[in-house]
């Protein structure tokens, strides 16, 4: 973002902008390039430390910012992110937060936690777009934007249910942008493939695959800041070409080859979705 666009920033997705999953990452990112626009910030993470080092790293460019350590998986967490920004005028909600936090088959797996998929990835960033972008719309602007997964294309072992859920978030998101576009209030979904977020790197995921893409937190965030007035969903430019986007008629075929590609990053081992640092993020 070059300095140019600031006041049209500031105008636009400020005073306040809330990020979910804005401890690292892409979440981080997202975090410094607002603060350098003049946008405070609402931060929320699992992990008060990374947070409160994003958080100070941010005040040191000028603005405000209020760090919210909570697990937005927890029905109780949308009431405390409400009660805890009732005095602020928000602009911007991202929404960075979502993973797989039970990764396990589905017919072994516990129905409940894989409720707290379903909650992290869909019940709580709902219920918060529901209650901030009310007010968006009536000032006719503002902007949300959901941070998608490739996962959402293709099933795929152990990720039955977040596959499911990100999917159903790429539609709403579509939906949601057809409802807003008229009062100014920009909506995307920013599909992620592959990132060399911390998280990922603790999960000891393998980048090294020949012909793997692997995108960079920072490219991503300011890439996806770009696409957000032009919504409803944008891939990462890294992985336009993945062969999740293109599976033809044979969806068998395209969810083997993806499953294959998917123990590869992973050593040999089974699919899984690590919990990042906090909350987590995509």
């Amino acid at each position: 973002m070059s300095s140019g666009d600031e006041p049209a920033w500031r105008a636009q997705y400020g005073p306040w902008a809330l990020i979910a999953g804005g401890s690292e990452g892409v979440g981080m990112e997202f975090a410094l390039l607002l603060a350098g626009a003049g946008i405070n910030l609402v931060l929320i993470a699992r992990k008060p430390q990374p947070l409160q080092q994003t958080a100070d790293r941010c005040r040191e460019l000028g603005v405000q910012v209020r760090e919210l350590s909570l697990d937005l998986s927890l029905p109780e967490s949308t009431e405390q992110v409400i009660s805890a920004t009732t005095d602020l005028e928000l602009g911007l909600l991202i929404y960075n937060a979502g993973a797989n936090t039970h990764s396990a088959e589905f017919l072994d797996g516990d129905l409940a936690a894989f409720q707290q998929v379903i909650d992290l990835n869909v019940t709580t960033p709902l219920a918060l777009i529901h209650h901030f972008a009310g007010p968006m719309r009536a000032r006719r602007c503002g902007g949300v934007m959901l941070v998608g997964s490739l996962t959402g294309y293709l099933g795929s072992a152990r990720h039955t249910v977040y596959g499911g859920v990100k999917a159903f978030t790429r539609i709403y998101a579509e939906g949601l942008w057809l409802e807003l576009r008229d009062y100014n209030v920009h909506v995307l979904e920013l599909v992620l493939g592959v990132t060399k977020t911390p998280a990922m790197g603790r999960a000891g995921l393998n980048f090294d695959i020949p012909g793997l893409r692997v995108s960079d937190p920072a490219d991503v965030a300011r890439e996806g800041l770009a696409q957000l007035p032009g919504g409803p969903v944008h891939i990462v430019s890294e992985h336009a070409a993945n062969p999740a986007l293109h599976a033809g008629h044979d969806r068998a075929a395209a969810v083997l080859a993806s499953h294959q590609m998917m123990r590869k990053l992973l050593g040999g081992r089974s699919p899984a979705t690590p919990r990042s640092d906090a909350p987590p993020s995509s």
